[in-house]
């Protein structure tokens, strides 16, 4: 059985099919600057590869271009879409209305649509996406979406609660939601399975590294933390956001800058976190580079960065009251052994020591902890891809 799982983005649309009878990807690609000309790069399992310049007004014809690159050119992995028996959507925003994945109706992308607000950037796009799939597949092919806030929804109100008068809650939402939770998900999941135990027996940190980074406390089996808040600015420095501040800052500078809410938020998100501390990246590759080279603004970046992950592992091993498995993920987390090792020796207070004979690996499952570590260290390459297709054949399987 064949599903095909689709993130659309404002201008951008990233697809994968999976064959779930092996749970292997057959094809991939990205139909990009939707709106604005429009090019698609598809490539399948085998290597074969197809490019296209073409004009994309809509999400509906980047939909075209995606069937002609699966069905009918040189790259194609399936004869018709009759071999696609669902489609599975990443939606980044799904407020306190979802708790789980569902079979998508239009009462559920009115709700997607009713969340806009709480993801601008995001939940719009996911609304255009599925309906030009269903203009694109039909209605009879079912269609399932998958919340990247549906995994934090399990903590307790003394945890998603802001200390800000609960009027806001009430009338707005305003709360922590987290994000990539998918991706939590799916590397927790992972790590009991590694560990051989049940996944509520353990208590696990998982710490999702990459140009957005988010960390998240597990504790039997469910979120009980984790780092973003009401949107994804929150939390610890990131590539170009500044994670979490005193709000008096971002005040004191809009007086003096005379800058408006829409300024500020385009500086916490876009011109903050290792940019704006290095002046140079938000790569750390490049941070990595220039620090050797002996930029001191690049190598304060990565110190920063370093600090509040160790800052937030310490914080969620205390609020669990214990501490069984790390996991590292993302580009950064599954790409950066100096990272993870530096990471390893600073909290090694929790009983845990980096075995180099592991850690350099880049991209692979693999723990990196040693045999005798108490706390069992491992880097998990996530799959956000399969956990949407997963969840999809679960609800067409009811």
């Amino acid at each position: 059985m064949k599903i095909f799982v689709v993130n659309a983005g404002s201008s951008s649309l990233k697809y994968q099919l999976i064959d779930m009878d092996n749970e292997q990807m057959l094809a991939k690609g990205v139909c990009e600057r939707i709106g604005a000309g429009g090019a698609i790069q598809h490539k399948a399992a085998d290597g074969r590869t197809y490019h296209a310049e073409v004009e994309m007004p809509t999400h509906s014809e980047a939909f075209q271009q995606v069937v002609y690159a699966l069905t009918k050119s040189e790259a194609s992995v399936i004869s018709s879409l009759d071999e696609i028996a669902a489609i599975g959507h990443r939606v980044v925003q799904g407020g306190s209305l979802f708790s789980k994945s569902v079979l998508v109706d239009e009462s559920v992308i009115e709700k997607i649509e009713s969340l806009n607000e709480l993801a601008p950037l995001h939940n719009p796009a996911h609304v255009l996406g599925i309906r030009a799939c269903i203009r694109a597949f039909g209605e009879k092919t079912p269609q399932a979406v998958v919340f990247d806030t549906a995994f934090h929804q399990t903590m307790e109100q003394k945890v998603y609660m802001y200390a800000l008068p609960y009027e806001y809650y009430e009338k707005y939402g305003v709360r922590r939601y987290g994000a990539h939770g998918t991706s939590h998900r799916f590397v927790s999941d992972r790590c009991a399975d590694l560990m051989g135990k049940p996944k509520k027996d353990l208590k696990i940190i998982t710490c999702h590294l990459g140009n957005g980074c988010s960390i998240t406390a597990i504790k039997n089996g469910v979120c009980y933390d984790t780092s973003m808040g009401f949107t994804p600015l929150d939390g610890m420095m990131m590539g170009t956001r500044s994670g979490a501040l005193d709000p008096s800052v971002l005040t004191f500078i809009a007086e003096k800058e005379n800058m408006t809410p829409h300024d500020i938020s385009e500086l916490c998100n876009k011109r903050s976190g290792a940019l704006g501390i290095s002046g140079l990246s938000n790569d750390n590759r490049d941070l990595a580079e220039a620090a050797a080279a002996g930029n001191r603004r690049a190598q304060l970046a990565l110190d920063m960065q370093r600090y509040q992950i160790v800052k937030f592992i310490g914080a969620y091993a205390a609020a669990m009251n214990g501490l069984d498995a790390i996991v590292f993920t993302g580009g950064i987390g599954e790409n950066n052994p100096d990272l993870r090792e530096k990471i390893c020796n600073e909290i090694s207070c929790f009983g845990m020591a980096c075995d180099e004979n592991t850690n350099h690996l880049r991209g692979k499952e693999v723990r990196i902890s040693t045999a005798d570590s108490k706390v069992a260290v491992y880097v998990i390459p996530t799959n956000e891809e399969l956990v949407i297709a997963r969840d999809t054949l679960a609800l067409i399987s009811k």
